[in-house]
C-alpha cells in the first residue's frame, strides 16, 4: 500500500465518521439479535480502495463503543470481523462475491458473542445476524454496481482497482 496522504487520513476520517453516526443513530436496528447496519455498505468502498479499510474498522470500533449489550468484547471481536471483511473485500477481484464476506464473517463472530455474552441460542443469533447482513449487503451490491458505472463517483472515492473496463 502507498503512503498515507492527508487527503487519505480525511478520507478515513469521514468514512469512520459515517459508520460511526449511520450505526450509532440507528441503535436498536444496530445492535443486538436483529442488525440492520446500514454503515456496513461503506465496507464495499474496500472494493475499490484498499486503504479505506482503515475508515471502516475505526468506524466500527467506535460505533462497538456504544453497544451497552456486548460492550469490550464487541470492541474486540465485532471490530476484528469487520476488519477481515474489510480485507477479504479489498483483495476481491468479483464484487458479487465481495459482498458476501461480511454475511460469511459476521454471523457467527456476533452470534457468538450474543451466544456467550446475551445467553442467546447460537444458531438462532447467526442466522439472523447473517439474514440482517445479507439485506443490507444485497441493497450496498445495488448501490454499488449502479455507481461503479459512473466516472464520476470513481473519481470521488478516489478508486484505484476493480474499476469497469468499458469506461
Amino acid at each position: 500500500m502507498k503512503k498515507f496522504t492527508i487527503r487519505d487520513i480525511a478520507d478515513n476520517a469521514i468514512i469512520a465518521a459515517l459508520y460511526a453516526v449511520l450505526t450509532i443513530s440507528l441503535g436498536q436496528f444496530a445492535y443486538r439479535e436483529i442488525q440492520f447496519r446500514i454503515a456496513e455498505i461503506l465496507l464495499l468502498l474496500c472494493f475499490f480502495r484498499k486503504k479505506y479499510i482503515f475508515g471502516v474498522t475505526i468506524g466500527c470500533l467506535i460505533a462497538n463503543f456504544f453497544s451497552t449489550d456486548l460492550g469490550l468484547p464487541d470492541m474486540i471481536f465485532g471490530t476484528a470481523a469487520t476488519l477481515v471483511s474489510a480485507l477479504l473485500i479489498a483483495y476481491s477481484k468479483r464484487i458479487y462475491i465481495a459482498w458476501l464476506f461480511p454475511i460469511i464473517i459476521n454471523a457467527p463472530v456476533v452470534g457468538l458473542e450474543l451466544h456467550f455474552i446475551l445467553g442467546l441460542p447460537f444458531w438462532v443469533s447467526a442466522g439472523t445476524v447473517a439474514l440482517g447482513e445479507a439485506a443490507v449487503m444485497l441493497v450496498g451490491l445495488g448501490i454499488f454496481l449502479i455507481l461503479r458505472r459512473r466516472p464520476t463517483f470513481l473519481k470521488l472515492i478516489r478508486a484505484e482497482q476493480n474499476i469497469p473496463y468499458n469506461e
